[in-house]
């Protein structure tokens, strides 16, 4: 949700320092120079904030706010009132005509930003290179962690990945690290001293530019009461050690919002190609059949109807693979689509040893597959019991 906010103030000098304040987040700023304009701005936008100056020609601010306290339309939008005049007496008539807060001008930009953040929930804009978005992309993940085995073991674990992993010991490099570039996402170890990782996570979400950065807690699985402790306040996810490096890669994926169906689905010339790693592990499964429809249905729509089921890379058949392929099997023909498998001989002679599989033919290679898919119609594998 993009919020609005209202500036009414006759200075333009002020309106241009609010406007740029705002730069940094995702917001919507709307300008007026009196009461009269504001009134009638709030009324067309009906703003999520307003900034409204006390002195100003036409209808000042105590004027403006009294009208807008008085229409039903208007009265629970929030006011934050800016006046060139501080004392206690000043503060408290402010206060009683029904505001949020007051900033007395001059006022800083990061004033201003801090009040209002108090009001509505402001998101920055990433203004620097653009974020990843597919799990080909780079990505800048920081591991704090005063182990350097650990901080090793998770750049050999991770190198297969286009994403740029930084180590830092401390919480004073991790703060500095964070606030100059702010990282995709960020892994602490819980067992920093002092209860360092927590007073960290808590200083990531009280600063606006790292508010919303996804934070994983790394801590030894049987440290249960830590665990939960990261759970209550909120930490993104926890990921135990040992570490398990496929969990670590999955879990960053999903929270950095990352397109992971490049793993799985590449369109390979005139053809879809659908390929299962060495490893296919539930999550593994799981995350291929969550594309698997909508990429065959994205493949249709652009006018590819062949399609490539390869799993030659597949060490061992299991049922967790045999529910997949049979699943996008289904989906080809409920799509229209031709297919053919390609596999491996410790695979071909795996599916001689399922009922369900017996009859399913198998090219030896993408090239082959290809040739084959080249002759319509295309015989293709059948499902037990069911005829194409």
């Amino acid at each position: 949700m993009r919020y609005k906010v209202l500036t009414v103030d006759d200075s333009k000098t002020v309106r241009i320092i609010v406007k740029k304040a705002f730069k940094p987040f995702d917001v919507e700023i709307f300008e007026a120079a009196n009461g009269v304009e504001g009134l009638a701005v709030a009324a067309k936008e009906t703003p999520d904030l307003i900034l409204l100056d006390i002195t100003m020609p036409v209808m000042d601010g105590v004027e403006m706010l009294t009208k807008l306290k008085s229409d039903p339309a208007l009265k629970a939008i929030p006011v934050i009132m800016l006046t060139a005049e501080g004392g206690r007496d000043n503060v408290l008539k402010i206060a009683k005509i029904g505001v949020r807060d007051y900033l007395v001008k001059p006022f800083k930009e990061e004033v201003l930003i801090e009040k209002c953040s108090r009001v509505i929930d402001l998101k920055p804009v990433n203004e620097g290179p653009a974020k990843a978005k597919s799990i080909l992309d780079p990505a800048d993940i920081l591991i704090v962690e005063d182990k350097p085995a650990i901080i090793q073991q998770i750049q050999e674990g991770l190198k297969h990945t286009p994403w740029r992993i930084k180590g830092v010991a401390t919480q004073g490099e991790a703060i500095d690290c964070a606030t100059k570039a702010t990282p995709d996402l960020i892994v602490v170890s819980l067992s920093l001293p002092e209860d360092a990782a927590f007073t960290f996570f808590r200083m990531l979400r009280t600063n606006l530019k790292t508010k919303y950065t996804p934070v994983f807690a790394l801590v030894v699985k049987t440290e249960v009461a830590q665990q939960q402790q990261a759970q209550t306040m909120g930490f993104s996810a926890i990921i135990t050690k040992p570490i398990e490096m496929s969990e670590l890669e999955s879990k960053a994926a999903k929270a950095m919002n990352l397109d992971t169906s490049q793993r799985y689905y590449a369109i390979n010339g005139d053809l879809m190609v659908m390929r299962l790693p060495e490893i296919c592990s539930p999550a593994v499964l799981a995350e291929a059949a969550t594309y698997l429809k909508p990429k065959f249905a994205e493949a249709v729509d652009a006018g590819f109807n062949k399609v490539v089921i390869d799993i030659h890379q597949v060490k061992s058949l299991h049922m967790g693979i045999i529910k997949l392929l049979f699943q996008a099997m289904q989906t080809c023909r409920d799509l229209a689509m031709h297919f053919v498998l390609v596999g491996n001989p410790q695979i071909i002679s795996e599916c001689k040893g399922f009922e369900d599989t017996r009859g399913w033919t198998f090219c030896d290679s993408i090239d082959d597959a290809k040739n084959t898919l080249s002759k319509a119609p295309v015989a293709v594998p059948q499902m037990a019991g069911a005829s194409a």
